[in-house]
This record gives C-alpha cells, sequence and structure tokens, in this order.
C-alpha cells in the first residue's frame, strides 16, 4: 500500500507550477494535491464515499478554522471591504489575474460585479476552469472532487458571508457560480 506522503510526492508534480503561476487562485492547488493524496489512500483502504468524504472534510475544516481571535476577525476583513469605493479597482486587479490561465491546469474565472447578480454585494465569482476538477480528473478520482466544492461554505461562513450557488463543475456543470449575502441578512 502506498503511503500518503508517496502520493502527495506523485500528484504534487502536478500542481508544481501553483507556487508561481500568476493567477492567483491557482495556490490552492498545492492543499488540493494533499487533499487527494489522503483521498487516495483511504480509497486504497477501501473506505466508502461517505467516510473519505467524513474524514477530509474534518481535516480541512481543522485547517481552515481561525486559530485566534486574531485570524478570525482577519478572515472577515475582505467581506467588510467590499462596500468601500476603492474595492472596485482592487476587484478589477483581481479580476484581470484570474480571468487568465496561469497554466493550462490551473484555474480560468471571472469576477461579476453587477449587483443585480450578485445579490446586491456587487461581488461574485465565476469558475469557468477548474483547477481542482483538472486535477482529480488527471488522477482518475473526478468522483471525489464535489467533497472540496462542499468546503467553499465553510470558508465564506468564516468571511461572514452566506454562499449560494446554483452549480458546480464537480458535479457536471459548465461552471461554479458563487454568490454571496452577508451571513447577518440571511
Amino acid at each position: 500500500m502506498v503511503s500518503l506522503e508517496e502520493h502527495y510526492k506523485v500528484i504534487s508534480k502536478d500542481t508544481h507550477f501553483a507556487a508561481t503561476s500568476s493567477n492567483p487562485i491557482d495556490k490552492r492547488l498545492d492543499f488540493c494535491a494533499c487533499f487527494l493524496a489522503l483521498i487516495k489512500t483511504l480509497d486504497e483502504r477501501e473506505e466508502s464515499f461517505e467516510t473519505i468524504r467524513k474524514v477530509c472534510l474534518e481535516v480541512v475544516l481543522d485547517y481552515v478554522k481561525p486559530k485566534n481571535k486574531l485570524s478570525a476577525w482577519a478572515k472577515r476583513i475582505p467581506a467588510k471591504l467590499i462596500q468601500f469605493p476603492f474595492s472596485t479597482f482592487l476587484i478589477k486587479i483581481f479580476n484581470e489575474k484570474v480571468s487568465k490561465k496561469g497554466n493550462e491546469d490551473g484555474f480560468l474565472a471571472h469576477i461579476i460585479t453587477d449587483k443585480s447578480e450578485t445579490y446586491g454585494l456587487g461581488y461574485g465569482i465565476d469558475i469557468i476552469e477548474c483547477g481542482i476538477c483538472k486535477l482529480f480528473k488527471k488522477h482518475n478520482f473526478q468522483k471525489y472532487a464535489s467533497i472540496l466544492c462542499e468546503v467553499d461554505e465553510v470558508t465564506s461562513g468564516l468571511a461572514g458571508l452566506k454562499l449560494i450557488r446554483t452549480s458546480t463543475i464537480a458535479l457536471g456543470a459548465k461552471k461554479c457560480d458563487f454568490r454571496f449575502v452577508k451571513a447577518n441578512e440571511h
């Protein structure tokens, strides 16, 4: 049986580009390589999908949860800044970076700023090409990619937002639509 570390060593070769990618969303892919290594290890031990899902979500939740009050506060800053006029400038810069591929195996996204398309918040994201799905498909583990989609709800909540999503590439859609409302509004 191959160890988690050995799986990661193989998988991380496919995400090495993420560290220097011009697309900032690609930076998540090294963590996704760890996640996929864990899934492969559990799958080889013939764990059920539900057990793999549960273990992975526990690991990820521990990874993303704030370690102290300062980090909890810092995770909420982007959601608070969206209301200020200068955020439009920052969103435009971010869109320029994410709407170009940093690597063929990475992400491609578009930032949505039309308030009528973003529940009034003025910020949403459409993922057009998902680097996570590409990585999982490359390793023939695409049936597990949707587990990472569940993490988006948690990370949104930590930012003080509620995620509203109607589709994900991992579940066969053409795009992943991320729309948000402030958590206290719902």
